[in-house]
Order: C-alpha cells, then structure tokens, then sequence
C-alpha cells in the first residue's frame, strides 16, 4: 500500500521538474551572452553583460542577474527584431544614460517600431532618462519635431529646455503613460 502512495508521488514531482523546464525559467546566469543583455529573469530583474579578465589574461563575457527590477515583466527575453527596431547593442557591457545622446539610438528607440512594440527596451530607457531629469515620451516628441532640441534638452538635463522640475518631477514621471507590458 505505501508503494502505491510513492509511485504518484515520485511522478508529481518528476512532472513539476519538467513542467518547470518546459516553461523555462529565466536565470540570467545560465543565459548565453549572446541574448543576455536587454533579457529579464523569471524574478523580474534585469540581466546584464559583464566582462572580466580570465588567467590567461583574455577578457571573457558573463551574464549576471541585477538588482535592477523591472516592475511589469518577467521572463522575458528581447527578440532580435525589438534589438533592431530600438538600435541597440546587445554586445555591450553594462548600461548608461549616455548612450541617449547618440542621435541615431534615440531616433530608433523613439521610432514607431520601437516605442510602440517593444516595452522592456523603451522601460529600460524611459528609466534611464527619468534619471537624468528627462521625460522620454518628452523627448520621442522633440525628437520627431526638432531632433536638435531634443538633444540639447538631454544635455541640460531637462531643466532649461521646459522638462519637469525637481518639485513635480516624481509626481509627473509617476502619471506618466508608462510603456505597455506585453
């Protein structure tokens, strides 16, 4: 009789084991680098590229979990068409607001392919910008209307070029149109 009861028992969990792989967690560290950047793990932080020095003295490339948490997404690991839309680099390591003063790589993220079908690229940065004082659908409408502006705006941190002041800026960023999750 306690045979009978084990048997289920032993293939509830060996199914759970492969229904969890069917569905594939995402950990950042068993990623390959090459999709780790721009990817989300299954405990809603983002990954990221490092590189470090081997023995050898050569540089090798890991992916590594951050502390950053993605609010809306899980599980989620950016297409090569999103990559594309937005201008991005999968190959590079770490991330900064600096590469929002490249005029190529805001134009393609504040591109309709980009902004409007890939969430976790334009979350990433509309982040980045919030964190330089910068409003990005702000900056995606000057960018279409007068791209040099929009460039300026970044470079004064929003603040002479008409963006949100200190005082309200929690307050505007928090009613913002935040980007769509898939």
């Amino acid at each position: 009789m306690t045979s009978s009861i084990k048997l289920p028992l032993i293939m509830f969990v060996a199914a759970s084991f492969i229904f969890q792989a069917t569905l594939g967690e995402v950990i950042c560290e068993e990623l390959p680098t090459n999709v780790c950047s721009f990817s989300i793990s299954s405990s809603g932080k983002r990954c990221i590229l490092e590189n470090q020095e081997n023995k050898q003295g050569k540089v090798e490339y890991e992916c590594r979990t951050s502390e950053v948490v993605v609010e809306r997404m899980a599980e989620h690991i950016e297409t090569d068409a999103c990559v594309n839309a937005c201008g991005v680099d999968r190959s590079s390591v770490g991330i900064s607001s600096d590469s929002l003063l490249e005029p190529q790589l805001t134009a393609k993220l504040c591109s309709a392919a980009c902004y409007q079908n890939c969430p976790n690229i334009v979350d990433l940065y509309f982040n980045l910008a919030a964190g330089e004082g910068v409003f990005l659908p702000d900056l995606c409408e000057k960018q279409r209307t007068h791209p040099r502006r929009a460039m300026l705006e970044l470079l004064s941190s929003g603040a002479s070029a008409g963006g949100p002041s200190s005082d309200n800026f929690e307050e505007e960023v928090a009613g913002a149109p935040a980007p769509s999750s898939i």
